[in-house]
């Protein structure tokens, strides 16, 4: 728990082939069911500080416990921090998430005055802002700050309760 952001709510992966990732949390792990956009409709974007073409991304949602985890695959070739992973690292664990209704501002100014930049940011649709921070001294530990406003905290919430009584039926579950 952090005494800034409180608790870490999500750990994001970047992958190639996001079905194939899904089928491999939910049938070898057992997590699930994963609620996957095919297409996320990024509406604002920003790359290393400069407004920049917003990525096509399809994302899958589940949770373990109370940890959200998120699959991200993007299709095409537009600068992104996920892009910059995958060439760097290969698929991998991307980020970790800190969640705020009110705080959004706060956190990414407490980020940016400690020494992070952003490295990416922008917002999905309608729902809340997000920014993507990295540390010269630490690139490894990404750190993610998520809006919860225009119903991403609902749908969150949601994903969180359908792994509760999740029988391992219908493991993938297509959004539009």
């Amino acid at each position: 728990m952090s005494k800034f952001f409180g608790g870490v709510r999500q750990v994001g992966y970047v992958v190639r082939d996001i079905q194939k990732a899904m089928h491999h949390w939910s049938a070898v792990l057992g997590v699930g069911p994963w609620f996957y956009k095919e297409e996320v409709g990024t509406t604002e974007f920003r790359y290393r500080g400069q407004v920049s073409q917003p990525p096509r991304l399809s994302i899958a949602l589940a949770n373990s416990g109370d940890l959200q985890i998120e699959l991200i695959q993007q299709r095409d070739d537009a600068p992104s921090l996920y892009l910059d992973s995958l060439r760097t690292n290969g698929e991998c664990a991307q980020h970790v998430a800190f969640w705020t209704l009110d705080n959004f501002d706060e956190f990414c100014d407490r980020l940016l005055t400690s020494g992070y930049e952003e490295g990416h940011g922008g917002r999905m649709g309608l729902r809340g802002r997000f920014a993507y921070f990295v540390h010269p001294e630490l690139p490894s530990g990404m750190i993610e700050v998520s809006e919860m406003k225009g119903g991403k905290g609902e749908y969150f919430e949601e994903i969180r309760k359908a792994s509760e009584s999740w029988d391992g039926s219908a493991p993938i579950r297509p959004r539009t």
